[in-house]
């Protein structure tokens, strides 16, 4: 059976995450996603990849973490999910512990879609150069894994590198929450067969194609899937996608295509906005189950 969630920015001025989770599990959405930016640099030198123009919500956003725990508190089955965080902007073994912390109050709830991010200057600013993200981010990955998954966890990497730590809780989920990677380049599908869960990228239409095109998102899967059974990958690779409008064929062809949950994107609003759009999302889900 399909799943459907929501992804929207919690900002300051927008509905609180407890309003909106609370209203999501009431209409059956089986997810609740936020984004993550710590702060955009005035300067806005990196072009943003969605268009000229960068919404202001990307600068007024929760911290995820703290926002979902707000979610998971007033809920009791709805899986919380970071839709992105910027693990390249995050210290492991803070970032370990939070996720840890969040996974273990919630019951086992949390979902963790992470990426590199686009904002050179941003991360730059956390002391990450943009040439090494993607090295920096699957370091920093592998090491919480270890940290999630050991006693007495210990990484040696070039990014990353602590002795034997001891560090509870540990994550309900054995293993972590899923890692699933929210990325579109050639190289995203063995970086998923490696270190992550799934596939996690976000819908572009034909209007919203990025600067390299659109991407193939049937070819995608088939990639993840060969990626994956050539690493030795026991079971199979989860296939989310988000930012999806209301339209119940583009939800059709995304289900045919192979992804297991779409994830649609509400704008950073007060209740009046967005609550009805919930309640129009929740239909056409009720259509697909």
């Amino acid at each position: 059976m399909p799943q459907f969630g929501l992804l929207m920015f919690a900002t300051d001025y927008a509905v609180s995450p407890t309003v909106l989770a609370r209203e999501a599990e009431a209409h059956g959405f089986e997810s609740l996603f936020f984004p993550e930016h710590t702060h955009i640099p005035a300067s806005r030198l990196s072009p943003w990849p969605g268009g000229r123009e960068l919404p202001k919500e990307y600068w007024h956003t929760h911290d995820p973490f703290v926002s979902l725990t707000a979610a998971a508190a007033v809920t009791r089955d709805l899986k919380v999910g970071t839709g992105i965080a910027l693990v390249t902007e995050r210290d492991p073994i803070l970032m370990a512990k939070q996720a840890a912390t969040l996974d273990h109050l919630s019951g086992g709830r949390l979902l963790l879609g992470v990426g590199a991010g686009w904002n050179a200057e941003e991360m730059e600013n956390h002391g990450t150069a943009y040439a090494q993200r993607w090295k920096i981010l699957r370091e920093r990955i592998l090491a919480m894994r270890q940290i999630w998954t050991k006693e007495e966890a210990e990484f040696h990497g070039e990014f990353v590198n602590f002795d034997k730590l001891w560090s509870y809780p540990k994550p309900v989920q054995a293993g972590g929450p899923p890692i699933l990677l929210g990325a579109s380049s050639t190289y995203v599908y063995k970086r998923i067969a490696e270190y992550g869960d799934g596939w996690f990228p976000i819908y572009q239409d034909a209007d919203r194609a990025g600067a390299s095109g659109a991407v193939d998102y049937a070819e995608g899967i088939v990639q993840t899937r060969k990626a994956w059974q050539a690493a030795g990958r026991e079971g199979q690779p989860s296939f989310s996608i988000f930012g999806v409008g209301p339209q119940a064929v583009t939800v059709e062809q995304l289900l045919k295509t192979g992804f297991d949950r779409v994830i649609f994107a509400l704008p950073p609003a007060d209740a009046d906005t967005v609550l009805p759009l919930v309640e129009k999302y929740a239909n056409i889900a009720h259509g697909f189950n």
